[in-house]
């Protein structure tokens, strides 16, 4: 009895560039170097500057890397270490001048990028027949940044209320 040809070998996976995420993480954290450092600042501290909306525009940005690495079907783990960097860059916001200052360091959104770039590049993602990642993912994503968001609307709230109290309203 002959023996069954083995299967052929599972196609390489073509994944679309991710140039927009790279330009993103760049503009958003390296802009710019300080001279004489090997720091990089880039609109991401510049917004957060302004307490609260800076915020919310921040995590957009970062809200679009996200969106990539769930697009490039990047393993689940991958984007909870996204989503807590997001989190992280969320509540480095909270603190006024310091937390700017350690937003210049974290750079949320370059580290996504390398998460993701290394996911690419390793080819590593997750099956396009697992039926639950889109879902999972999806649901994964909305929740880091809806608790982005909600930490900038609290940030918001206070600074607005703060601000009544002390003009006696």
């Amino acid at each position: 009895m002959p023996a069954d040809p083995p299967p052929p070998p599972e196609p390489r996976r073509v994944y679309p560039d991710i140039a927009i995420s790279r330009r993103l993480a760049r503009v958003t954290d390296d802009l710019v170097r300080i001279p004489g450092t090997g720091i990089g600042i880039g609109l991401d501290a510049l917004v957060g500057l302004v307490p609260g909306i800076g915020d919310v525009v921040g995590t957009g940005l970062s809200a679009a890397i996200m969106a990539d690495a769930v697009r490039q079907r990047v393993p689940l783990h991958v984007l909870a270490r996204m989503g807590w960097n997001l989190l992280v860059d969320a509540l480095l916001g909270f603190v006024p001048v310091v937390g700017d200052a350690a937003d210049v360091l974290h750079r949320a959104n370059r580290k996504n990028f390398r998460l993701l770039e290394r996911c690419v590049i390793e080819n590593r993602h997750v099956d396009a027949s697992a039926r639950t990642y889109g879902v999972l993912a999806v649901a994964m994503v909305i929740g880091f940044i809806a608790v982005a968001l909600a930490l900038a609307g609290l940030l918001i709230w206070g600074l607005v209320a703060g601000l009544g109290a002390l003009l006696g309203r």
